[in-house]
C-alpha cells in the first residue's frame, strides 16, 4: 500500500469516527492521524487537507452524491460506503488528483471496509460523478468560447 493510500485509509477511519462520534475533540483525531502516519509531516498534512476538505464541503458533496446515486439516499447507505464516497467526491471535485486514481483508491477502500457490493457501488457512483463533472466543464468551456466569439463579433462591428 502506498503512503498516500495509507493516508486515505486513515482519513476514512477519521470520517467514519467523526460521523459516529461528532462530539469527539479535534485534538483526539489529530493525535490519531499523526500516530497512524508515523508523524510524517507530509502525509499528516495530506490527510488533514482531505479531512478538512470533506468537512468544509460536506453539504455540497452530499448533494452531488445524492444526485449521482439515483434511488439511494445517503442516509440509507452504509456509513463506510457513504464516507468512501464523500472522500472520493471531494478529491474528484476539489483537488487536482486524476479521476481514475481517485476512483481506484476509493474502490480499494470500499473492498477493504465495505460489504461485498461496496466496491462496485462506489465505482459506479464516482464514475458517474466524474463524467457529470467532465460534462459540466465541457459545457462551461463551450459557453465561454461562445461568449468570447460573440464579444469578438461585437468588437469587430464597432
Amino acid at each position: 500500500m502506498s503512503r498516500r493510500s495509507r493516508a486515505r485509509e486513515i482519513v476514512l477511519q477519521v470520517l467514519y469516527q467523526n460521523e459516529l462520534n461528532p462530539e469527539q475533540p479535534d485534538f483526539v483525531r489529530t493525535r490519531f492521524v499523526e500516530a497512524r502516519l508515523g508523524h510524517n509531516d507530509k502525509l499528516v498534512a495530506f490527510a488533514r487537507s482531505l479531512i478538512d476538505g470533506v468537512r468544509e464541503h460536506r453539504e455540497t458533496l452530499d448533494q452531488a452524491l445524492g444526485r449521482t446515486a439515483m434511488n439511494w439516499r445517503l442516509s440509507r447507505m452504509a456509513a463506510t460506503d457513504r464516507n468512501v464516497l464523500r472522500l472520493g467526491a471531494y478529491e474528484l471535485l476539489h483537488t487536482d488528483a486524476p479521476g481514475r486514481v481517485v476512483i481506484n483508491e476509493a474502490i480499494v477502500l470500499a473492498r477493504r471496509y465495505g460489504s461485498d457490493n461496496s466496491a462496485s457501488f462506489v465505482n459506479g457512483v464516482l464514475d458517474k460523478l466524474m463524467k457529470m463533472q467532465a460534462e459540466e466543464a465541457n459545457d462551461d468551456s463551450t459557453a465561454s468560447a461562445e461568449t468570447d466569439a460573440t464579444s469578438e463579433d461585437i468588437s469587430q462591428t464597432d
